[in-house]
């Protein structure tokens, strides 16, 4: 166990688990507190993350669409698996709240700064990967805005560009790459992919004999019906058919142009989605951990999938007032 001075230690000179241990040491050991504490405790600061994203489709989602008789939201934000895995102890309730506050501070950047840098710093500590992955999603997103000045795109992403490339030695350093090349993360992805295949668990899959298309899918939309090994997997298995029938109606829908037509926070919550899912598709071996590190980007799937319902019906119902006045 660790005592107040290697808890200090851990804070200001670790990465990853050895911050965990530290942050659960106050409350642990300082406080008193006991497990069903600490559950509450971080049960709370994930509630925290789906509120904002609960306040967060209010503002930029204009259309409220029902599918099947089902409004769109909140129907997808009670998937069980998304509270569950936002719900624990760990650092998956941590990194969930802290892109939702991230994406949240991002609606009103100027009053919220303080509040986007603390975000920042906490999930820097607690994966260092995933803050740069924030910083590339949104600088590209930034960039690729027609709603935003030009010079104000500029400076945006050349500031989260500059913050990631600093970062960047720290996140070699926590990922144990020698060198920033393709070699090196294809090395550190099929290593980690077969360290995990070869768990003795129900879950386990050997991804280093599929294409990139079916570790993608699997990533995304596993387990399926022919994966069920349990209870869950078969909660898993319903959400993950949802989330497929919506994605494939998505891309029915003219996705480049719903793309283009998205809000700068869909942009970047989409391209932080593309990047995890290239990234952990190909270094994960275990369906149970993907659906853990998934659940960190899935609220800018549904979020997307939101937009481009509402968007189609915008889009009908302005054909349908040009209809009227032309007759």
């Amino acid at each position: 166990m660790l005592d107040y001075k290697e808890a200090i230690f851990y804070l200001f000179n670790s990465k990853g688990t050895g911050v965990m241990y530290a942050i659960n040491y106050f409350p642990s050991k300082v406080l008193g507190l006991s497990y069903l504490a600490g559950t509450i405790m971080y049960a709370f600061l994930g509630f925290i993350g789906i509120a904002l994203y609960y306040v967060i489709a209010i503002r930029i989602i204009p259309l409220n669409v029902k599918i099947k008789g089902y409004f769109l939201f909140p129907a997808l934000f009670f998937m069980p698996n998304l509270h569950f895995w936002s719900g624990g102890i760990g650092k998956d309730t941590i990194l969930f709240s802290c892109i939702a506050i991230f994406v949240y501070s991002l609606l009103k950047i100027n009053n919220r700064i303080i509040l986007l840098l603390c975000s920042l710093g906490l999930s820097y500590i607690v994966r260092p990967h995933i803050t740069l992955f924030l910083l590339v999603s949104f600088s590209l997103a930034y960039l690729i805005a027609s709603k935003i000045s030009v010079a104000k795109r500029i400076f945006l992403a050349l500031a989260l560009i500059a913050v990631g490339l600093v970062i960047l030695p720290k996140v070699m350093e926590y990922a144990n790459i020698e060198e920033t090349s393709i070699e090196s993360f294809n090395k550190y992805s099929n290593t980690r992919a077969i360290n995990l295949s070869e768990a003795h668990t129900g879950s386990s899959v050997d991804i280093s004999s599929y294409s990139l298309p079916v570790k993608i899918f699997t990533f995304l939309y596993r387990p399926l019906f022919f994966d069920i090994n349990g209870i869950p997997a078969i909660i898993a298995s319903f959400e993950n058919l949802i989330l497929l029938l919506l994605t494939f109606m998505v891309l029915r829908q003219k996705p480049i142009y719903t793309f283009r037509s998205a809000p700068l926070i869909i942009k970047g919550l989409l391209i932080l989605l593309i990047l995890g899912t290239l990234v952990f598709s190909s270094s994960l071996g275990n369906l149970g951990i993907m659906i853990r590190m998934r659940n960190m980007f899935l609220p800018g799937l549904m979020l997307l999938i939101m937009w481009s319902f509402s968007l189609k019906e915008e889009l009908k119902r302005k054909r349908r007032g040009l209809d009227n006045y032309q007759s």
